[in-house]
């Protein structure tokens, strides 16, 4: 394959993130012809489907591919203008560096380790809150340059370093307790029946922590349990707090709240650790070097140290 013209690569970008070919034409100044021409000369030249032509337009997995390119083509021309003293290629001044980071992190430690950070040359950050089991694929479609994960498999052209554990416990309020969690039977059938608080669908923590306790081959812990969704960090928190159900809230949330009576720890023998890594781009960026040296010692601080077994 011969290599890709810039021109193209940087016009099948900006119709993904404009949405649509008449958007990514203004965006560009050119005709909405001359984008289709472009997008359409790239996707001969590499042989594959790059685009999938519906609203919003979306890239293919090959798209992704050149999409990801042409992100880490801009971040290093950016950073080669702002050594140069030229700013920036738009004029839209400080360069932005997208990240995709958990709920929990980021209302835990991640924003107070983003302090720390240098701001010469100013930094501007673009915060994408996903799971962390799934904000690899952010880093995969070339949406962010980093990412917070669970993932220790780098994605294709990162880089990846553990950060540490992210330990959850499993709480309840004493009434709630007292209603829901008292009684014959075990701590894992009981809990099976009561109403669970859990982030969003893809919430799987406390029906591991209920396998936990049930053993192998137990009935899954969402059969018979009511779910209430609740889709931020200290809207579950205080949730679990309330009494709308039981949860697995993380350790710097839940402390506070057992000491002032507040929560009761279910099982103390028994919490969750959540293993955390940082993926990002292998490019030589700067700011985003720095963005990972100071993320890495303020996991150090927050997070309990990883099985060096593991």
């Amino acid at each position: 394959m011969d290599e890709l013209p810039l021109d193209q690569v940087r016009t099948l970008l900006a119709v993904v993130d404009e949405g649509t070919f008449d958007a990514a034409a203004a965006a560009l100044h050119v005709t909405p012809s001359a984008v289709s021409q472009r997008v359409k000369a790239l996707e001969q030249r590499t042989g594959r489907v790059l685009l999938i032509r519906t609203k919003p337009v979306r890239a293919t997995e090959s798209g992704q591919v050149v999409v990801r390119f042409a992100r880490q083509l801009a971040r290093l021309e950016r950073d080669a203008r702002a050594e140069l003293g030229m700013g920036s290629a738009d004029g839209r001044g400080p360069v932005r560096l997208p990240i995709a980071v958990n709920a929990d992190s980021l209302a835990t430690w991640f924003l107070p380790a983003l302090t720390r950070v240098p701001q010469d040359p100013p930094v501007g950050f673009e915060l994408h809150r996903e799971d962390e089991a799934h904000t690899t694929a952010l880093l995969r479609e070339g949406q962010v340059m980093a990412a917070v994960t669970s993932s220790p498999d780098p994605v294709t052209g990162c880089t990846v370093r553990p950060l540490g554990l992210a330990r959850y416990l499993p709480v309840a309020s004493p009434g709630f307790v007292a209603r829901y969690l008292s009684g014959p039977g075990s701590l894992a059938d009981r809990l099976r029946q009561a109403p669970t608080i859990v982030f969003d669908r893809r919430d799987e923590l406390q029906d591991r922590f209920v396998r936990s306790l049930a053993g192998p081959g137990a009935q899954d812990a969402a059969a018979a349990s009511p779910r209430h969704l609740v889709p931020t960090s200290e809207g579950f928190r205080d949730a679990v707090a309330a009494g709308l159900g039981w949860g697995m809230v993380p350790q710097p949330q839940a402390e506070p709240l057992l000491r002032a009576g507040e929560l009761t720890l279910l099982t103390p023998a028994r919490p969750m650790d959540v293993p955390l890594y940082w993926q990002q781009w292998k490019l030589d960026s700067p700011a985003l070097a720095a963005v990972a040296t100071v993320i890495a010692r303020a996991a150090a601080e927050a997070l309990l140290p990883a099985d060096p077994t593991l």
